[in-house]
């Protein structure tokens, strides 16, 4: 029998037009039993609703890391990417929520159409894409004073975390930084670039350095769609599910400072 999983989703209201089916999928489509789904976000009475209705936990997002969004402070005059960043360290505290030995995070916007196994043979599967941000790769050399092997970008929506691989991964941070890891993070950040820093490709690299025989490659196959998943019909899912493994319904491409501020 296959491992079982939690699942982390960290959301916010504007994720509700996506967030139901997302839950649904991996409950579907997670070829692992899945145990807890936590849901970490703020204050919402429509996502702690949801959460009752789909039988998730929800955790209060100011109770995950001794810092908030005002705290983190990345932003320019065009763009507010403090949402974005906490998120990523909330991702990254999974290690605390989750009560399995590997969790799955998954982005708020993103429904898996087609079965996913993330563990086979003691080897992790990682869902990756071919391009990525070249920001990800110096951040990395800067945050773990290695260059990343990257043989692929782990950036795909989704990932499977290994609480003691993370756990080696924030110690390792603290022991280069002789810092608490989140601090060492927003520290190394290129706060006038818009995409600095990146929870996947860093985990998914650190992985790959420590143990590339426990790292199994897969084509992510993510497509991106606009409109929302309730205008899709089965009949289409089913369409598109032979071709891609997911969907992304993006709705923050901008990250202007008036949508940073509703984030």
């Amino acid at each position: 029998m296959s491992e079982a999983i939690d699942v982390l989703i960290p959301a916010i209201e504007k994720d509700l037009g996506t967030l139901p089916y997302v839950i649904d999928a991996v409950r579907q489509n997670a070829a692992h039993p899945v145990g807890h789904i936590f849901i970490v976000a703020p204050q919402s009475r429509r996502i702690k609703r949801l959460c009752r209705a789909k039988n998730c936990v929800f955790v209060d997002e100011t109770r995950v890391l001794p810092i908030a969004k005002d705290d983190i402070r990345y932003r320019t005059r065009r763009w507010d990417r403090s949402g974005w960043m906490l998120q990523q360290l909330i991702k990254l505290s999974g290690d605390r929520i989750c009560t399995t030995s590997h969790f799955l995070v998954m982005d708020a916007d993103t429904v898996l159409i087609r079965p996913h196994r993330f563990l086979k043979e003691g080897r992790t599967g990682f869902y990756c894409r071919k391009w990525s941000q070249p920001e990800y790769f110096r951040m990395y050399r800067r945050l773990m004073g290695a260059r990343p092997r990257r043989p692929a970008s782990f950036v795909a929506h989704y990932m499977l975390f290994s609480k003691s691989v993370l756990s080696r991964l924030k110690r390792r941070i603290e022991e280069l930084h002789r810092t608490r890891w989140y601090k060492a993070i927003l520290r190394c950040i290129d706060r006038s670039h818009p995409f600095a820093f990146s929870e996947y490709e860093t985990y998914g690299n650190f992985l790959y350095a420590l143990h590339p025989e426990r790292v199994l490659i897969k084509k992510a196959r993510n497509k991106s769609l606009s409109g929302g998943m309730r205008h899709l019909t089965p009949e289409r899912i089913r369409r598109l599910a032979r071709t891609w493994r997911s969907l992304s319904f993006h709705k923050r491409k901008h990250y202007s400072r008036a949508a940073g501020k509703k984030a």
